[in-house]
């Protein structure tokens, strides 16, 4: 077989020069990086990595500088899946509580052996594509050299991913490197602008200026040519029109390129595209190899005009390598193994179908993947990508310093744990203003249902008939707040989940400043909505007279609809999705509601479910709003019209039959405070278990 290893290189260097070159063992590298850095080194081999200041984040139209290009290796990359288990032999609770709480990996039983002894070399100025048949093992290899296998996944300790030669683990790696995933994630409701803005404020260093920024947008935008729709609204396809699918992935790869990374991940970035938006998308990316960055993609099944974008391809089959190479290399390869691709083929449809499983042709199909597979394993090409890989910074007589990127703190994080707040609240407000079902829709909601309940009770009086009516109102008033807040807030993180989770992963903000971002944003809602529906049914009710009273109506109403809020938050933090949110709110509402004190007297809650009570806002709230509808009323103001019927002559009566009473007002408030405290601590804990459970 002849090999043609000059093609290889696309600087055409020769291969002593350029590993020579990329291994910086030089006494004159040396004396620059000396220069360069100011950190000291460390013995711990496992920590060659130090922090770098870049001078700026310049435009990539520029040539990377040859000091700064990365060649990412990776050798013995053995992935296995997790065996299924039982119900038999489920964890208990407690168990899987503490396994999420901690870091330590629970036990693993291997299933399948998805990847087996995966090697293989990735340089800068190259665009390799990782090429195979569904199920070839494509996704799992980028996430395994993401160190973003997903719950389940065990990767073999024996695997080595180096940069430069030198080890990394996912945090060294995460500073140098992008990963765009093929799912298209955004929040609908902002613009590519406004995207753009939140994702710098969050990825570039915290001592890098707003003006910066702001400029790195306005290059990136023009960059990946996204100037004309820089003010269109995302989207969400077929539910809000906005951006088409290849502005979506130009958008993708803006957001990863905005701290102008090195070394670039993706996962299917033409999947559903059409020939042409496919087309643009692959030129991006040749673009940006062109300048000196390192790009792996998977893709499955380019068309021809895609495939001669290519430098190098990686075939994939059945978890092995089948071939690594450049197009060039590949016809040869497998010419010389009597499988030529035919003229005029589109060599990447050849490839793909030759390392297929075809139905009813298993066993023939594993075979001849078996011998593709064990070919290249012995030929001169995967002779030197193993050689390549297996240059570490251990063999190494001077230690070489890997430069991550600038602004990263002790805890892993970019920005301070203020800029986090103040961009996930900037955010979350546009996406209020934004949403007319948050706005418009709610509060022209909480004003028909107002007048209609103010029409129903209209013009109360005190007699017997009246008194009954107004405490109906009362406790309407409550369960119109809870129903209508908590199926409003239901599916606030179900529906976000997707986005925060991979977010979160990438180290953009802590679970609490998303939290508390985006609950404070909504929180100006919550007090308008309450505001509405009293101000209009008070009067027509004929409620208390008397400001002080109208007041402390509000006051209480506004409380229980943050109560519900946050009894919502909980809701759909615990939920996996929005309709699981939604069958499980109205079942667990329902006891607390019976437990208000209207359907069953607060002296008659069965003794193994007081404790339970104790939860119920619909009891506090209640006891409050009826002291201050009664609590004043003394005899004689009642008109008891009718002799043959129980009439309540005082306010005092109507709590007595209630049990309630007045000095337990203050309590009834300061309890409605701590179950809104007590429910969105709930809330975030549940957030934060479902961030820990996908990392």
């Amino acid at each position: 077989m002849t090999i043609n290893t000059d093609d290889q290189y696309g600087d055409g260097e020769s291969k002593t020069t350029l590993s020579s070159s990329r291994r910086y063992s030089s006494s004159s590298y040396q004396d620059q990086m000396d220069d360069a850095l100011s950190t000291t080194l460390t013995n711990d081999k496992a920590t060659l990595i130090q922090v770098w200041k870049p001078k700026s984040y310049g435009s990539v139209k520029g040539q990377i500088p040859q000091q700064d290009r990365l060649t990412y290796t990776w050798k013995e990359i053995d992935v296995f899946g997790e065996a299924p288990s039982d119900g038999k032999s489920r964890e208990p609770l407690c168990t899987r509580l503490r396994n999420c709480c901690t870091r330590q990996r629970k036990d693993f039983n291997p299933r399948k052996h998805l990847l087996k002894n995966v090697t293989g070399v990735a340089r800068s100025g190259e665009l390799l594509a990782v090429m195979g048949s569904s199920g070839a093992g494509k996704t799992t290899l980028l996430n395994a050299l993401a160190f973003r296998s997903p719950p389940g996944v065990k990767i073999s300790p024996n695997a080595v991913r180096a940069l430069n030669g030198v080890p990394v683990n996912a945090e060294q790696l995460r500073a140098r490197c992008a990963y765009v995933q093929q799912d298209d994630l955004f929040i609908p409701s902002l613009t590519t602008r406004e995207h753009l803005l939140f994702q710098a404020m969050l990825r570039m260093g915290r001592d890098v200026p707003a003006s910066v920024k702001q400029h790195r947008v306005q290059e990136v935008l023009q960059e990946l040519s996204l100037v004309k729709c820089a003010d269109t609204i995302i989207g969400a396809p077929g539910r809000i029109k906005g951006l088409s699918g290849g502005e979506r992935k130009r958008l993708a790869f803006a957001s990863e390129t905005l701290t102008d990374p090195h070394l670039l991940l993706c996962d299917e970035p033409t999947s559903g595209l059409d020939s042409f938006m496919a087309h643009s998308v692959l030129q991006v990316l040749k673009g940006m190899a062109m300048k000196g960055k390192t790009i792996i993609l998977t893709i499955h099944q380019p068309s021809s005009e895609l495939y001669c974008l290519f430098d190098k391809i990686l075939l994939v089959a059945e978890g092995r390598v089948a071939f690594l190479g450049s197009p060039y290399q590949s016809a040869e390869f497998f010419s010389q193994l009597g499988i030529p691709c035919p003229p005029n083929y589109n060599p990447a449809d050849f490839y793909v179908q030759m390392l297929a499983i075809a139905p009813a042709k298993e066993a023939e199909c594993r075979d001849m993947i078996k011998k593709i597979c064990d070919s290249f394993a012995v030929s001169p090409i995967a002779r030197e990508v193993l050689e390549t890989a297996s240059v570490t910074g251990k063999g190494m007589d001077e230690p070489y310093l890997l430069q991550p990127m600038e602004g990263v703190g002790s805890t892993g994080y970019r920005s301070s744990w203020w800029t986090q707040f103040y961009c996930i609240l900037w955010r979350s407000w546009l996406s209020v203003l934004k949403d007319p079902m948050l706005v418009k829709v709610r509060l022209l909601q909480t004003a028909m249902v107002a007048t209609l309940i103010g029409s129903i009770y209209f013009g109360q009086v005190l007699d017997q008939d009246g008194v009954m009516n107004i405490n109906g109102s009362l406790f309407l008033f409550l369960t119109n707040m809870t129903f209508q807040n908590v199926f409003a807030v239901i599916n606030v993180f179900s529906a976000e989940l997707p986005v925060f989770l991979r977010e979160k992963r990438s180290r953009l903000y802590r679970v609490d400043t998303y939290f508390l971002g985006k609950t404070i944003a909504e929180l100006p809602l919550f007090i308008a909505v309450p505001f509405v529906f009293t101000s209009i049914t008070y009067p027509m009710i004929g409620l208390r007279a008397g400001a002080s009273h109208y007041f402390i109506t509000l006051f209480v109403v506004t409380l229980v609809a943050n109560v519900s809020t946050s009894f919502g938050y909980l809701i759909s933090c615990a939920s996996s999705s929005i309709s699981m949110a939604l069958s499980v709110g109205p079942p667990v509402v329902i006891p607390f509601l019976i437990f208000g004190g209207f359907f069953l007297n607060s002296a008659s809650v069965p003794a193994y479910f007081k404790y339970l009570s104790y939860l119920s806002w619909f009891r506090y709230a209640n006891e409050a709003l009826l002291i201050n509808q009664w609590s004043t009323v003394v005899d004689g103001e009642i008109a008891c019209t009718r002799t043959n019927v129980t009439c309540p002559r005082s306010g005092e009566i109507i709590l007595e039959t209630f049990n309630f009473r007045v000095e337990d007002f203050a309590l009834d408030i300061a309890c409605l405070f701590a179950l809104i405290v007590l429910f969105r601590l709930g809330a975030l804990f549940c957030l934060w278990l479902r961030s820990r459970s996908k990392e």
